[in-house]
């Protein structure tokens, strides 16, 4: 029972960070565009690779 003393303030501290961390990531907008990180994620923007230049061949 004596680590309840611990745990239980640990417990509620470290929920308090985490609420606090989630209201900032609120108010910095880092929820605003959920779609278009989804897009940019399967868009085919990549250029195709170049073949390797020919060797000459004597």
């Amino acid at each position: 029972m004596e680590v309840m003393v611990i745990l239980v303030p640990l417990a509620l501290t470290l929920g308090l960070v985490g609420l606090a961390a989630f209201l900032w990531s609120l108010k910095s907008g880092q929820y605003d565009d959920l779609d278009g990180a989804a897009w940019r994620a399967i868009s085919d923007d990549d250029q195709p690779p170049r073949p390797p230049p020919a060797k000459d061949r004597v």
